[in-house]
């Protein structure tokens, strides 16, 4: 008990594992969202590259034109719930392929956030953010609020995801992924279920952005990139610890899993050995793809190593 106390007590006065941990949980909301896309609706979705840096940068110009944080987020949500519903219209109305309908999304939103925020990079410093609900009084206070806004979003966006795939439309948007001709057949509205998933899947994501700009500090064009491989990450390794079948488990897993995700880079980046042979914070995305190589092969050679041992 003595010695538990000692690591919280420790992590609560380390800045950097608190933003380890807030930064798990923000991307969290997009691993929530590539699950619907890649999971629920079987649909290849890219679009989360340029969804997520479309939600930071609609929530920065509000912000910065006086209106309420809390309502900024909720518009860039709305901008990224946009952005999906116009990539399943591309693959439903003009019969695109589902990757290729993504990926020219995620293109022409690279434009498109250009066009919205004027130039690549925008300041919020000095700007009220979502963090300024509750007083802090100096950096490790500030890391600590931001840390429990963090967890307050996530815990409604988990519950209101369990509730919505619990009802009869959710479990027809899940049906649409499972077998969308037999579905069909039952009656349900596949393509509207297809929009309705992805609007959601792309809110989700865009709403993180949000989150992550207001945290950051501002815009950066350049936030989206390996936005939807963080994603699948998180899935993955959250996958790889609960086979989780039930949705309210499989949210669960996936939140762990982004948490865990964030923790493994920043010890990675904070790694003594790692730094020695180079390894620093601009190789965060070569880490990441080695993470998830890692997640995906290491469970194959356990296999084969178990078949081989039963024999």
């Amino acid at each position: 008990m003595d010695s538990l106390l000692q690591f919280l007590s420790l992590f609560l006065t380390n800045i950097t594992w608190i933003g380890a941990l807030e930064l798990g949980l923000i991307y969290a909301l997009v691993a929530l969202g590539v699950l619907i896309s890649y999971k629920i609706l079987d649909f290849p979705d890219l679009t989360a590259d340029g969804s997520f840096p479309l939600g930071g940068g609609v929530c920065v110009l509000c912000i910065l034109n006086n209106i309420d944080p809390w309502v900024a987020t909720l518009f860039g949500m709305f901008a990224g719930a946009i952005a999906g519903v116009i990539t399943a219209s591309l693959h439903i109305g003009f019969k695109i392929e589902k990757l290729l309908a993504s990926i020219l999304m995620m293109i022409a939103l690279y434009s498109i956030n250009l066009r919205i925020m004027g130039k690549p990079n925008v300041s919020l410093l000095g700007d009220p953010t979502v963090y300024d609900s509750i007083f802090a009084s100096d950096d490790l206070q500030l890391a600590i609020v931001r840390l429990l806004i963090a967890i307050f979003v996530v815990i409604i966006a988990k519950l209101l995801f369990d509730l919505f795939f619990a009802t009869q439309v959710g479990l027809a948007v899940r049906a649409t992924g499972t077998n969308a001709r037999m579905a069909k057949a039952q009656g349900i509205a596949i393509n509207k279920m297809t929009l309705l998933g992805m609007a959601i899947s792309n809110g989700l994501i865009a709403l993180a952005g949000s989150l992550y700009v207001q945290s950051n500090g501002g815009f950066d064009i350049s936030i989206g990139v390996g936005t939807i491989v963080i994603g699948l990450a998180a899935v993955i390794i959250g996958e790889a610890i609960f086979s989780a079948k039930r949705i309210i488990w499989l949210t669960f897993a996936v939140i762990v899993g982004s948490i865990l995700y964030r923790f493994f880079i920043a010890l990675a980046l904070n790694n003594e050995t790692l730094n020695g042979i180079g390894l620093g914070p601009q190789d965060l995305n070569l880490i990441t793809a080695l993470l998830v190589v890692a997640v995906l092969v290491i469970p194959k050679f356990k296999q084969k190593f178990s078949m081989k041992k039963g024999q």
